[in-house]
């Protein structure tokens, strides 16, 4: 649309021809305008909020205290089951053993039979102890 239409002025030949035309606010003017700081003067007081930071972390320590309580009854089962089959487990191993150690001591025989003076399953280094032979020594897949 042009100025001419809205104006209802038909062949206006400038603007200075144009009647002058201000905004102005509305009838009973425009609304106020707050500019002021509101701050509110409900809420919770320093207390409150401390009480209740002081209420969630006393309740957070209390629950992770029941859970240590339960994590060390729970491991202190691991342990009693463990020490339970320790004596079945040490049977099995020494069985092992010995019927390694026969074997051990069987092809100690065969490989030293005619080296004079040999001992078989005698410890070379005559310390006066039984040292139980480290574990690779009686695995032959290990050889």
């Amino acid at each position: 649309m042009t100025e001419s239409v809205i104006r209802n002025k038909p062949g206006m030949a400038s603007v200075k021809d144009m009647p002058i035309l201000q905004d102005g606010p509305p009838p009973g003017g425009f609304a106020p305008v707050r500019y002021a700081r509101r701050i509110p003067n409900k809420s919770p007081s320093a207390m409150a909020i401390f009480l209740a930071a002081f209420g969630a972390f006393s309740y957070g320590m209390y629950q992770v205290g029941q859970g240590n309580k339960i994590r060390r009854a729970l491991k202190e089962e691991k342990y009693a089951v463990r020490r339970a089959i320790l004596p079945v487990l040490q049977a099995e191993e020494d069985k092992r053993f010995v019927k390694e150690w026969k074997k051990y001591l069987e092809y100690e025989a065969e490989v030293m039979k005619d080296v004079p003076g040999w001992k078989v399953g005698e410890n070379v280094y005559n310390s006066g102890r039984w040292m139980p032979p480290a574990t690779g020594e009686l695995r032959p897949e290990v050889w």
